[in-house]
């Protein structure tokens, strides 16, 4: 593997997972109030075509990083635009659980 290729991975890692911390943030704040549905549905629209780039390339790369940006995009998006009931319930299923079992072990005092 070159430089030029590391390089590569280096950018897909990093804008692949720029969406991860701001999804996280929504369901565990439960809010989607400053989120801009604007830059979102242009992100998810730049993230399907570059995935239609990649398979007209044939690389496999490109098409998985921006197809996994794309669904998180997509994610952001439909947490935006569902109803409060919908984002508490995603909330409760992977951050209450999650805490749950951390407070498990712990004595209330």
């Amino acid at each position: 593997m070159d430089y030029i290729q590391l390089l590569g991975l280096f950018a897909a890692v990093l804008t692949t997972g720029a969406n991860f911390p701001q999804t996280y943030k929504i369901i565990k704040s439960k809010s989607t109030e400053d989120i801009s549905s604007i830059t979102y549905i242009m992100l998810l629209i730049g993230g399907l075509s570059w995935v239609s780039y990649g398979i007209l390339r044939d690389d496999i790369p490109i098409i998985i990083a921006n197809a996994i940006s794309a669904l998180t995009c997509a994610s952001i998006l439909l947490l935006k635009h569902t109803n409060d009931k919908v984002l508490e319930t995603v909330h409760d299923k992977l951050i209450a659980d999650k805490d749950d079992g951390l407070n498990k072990g712990k004595k209330n005092t």
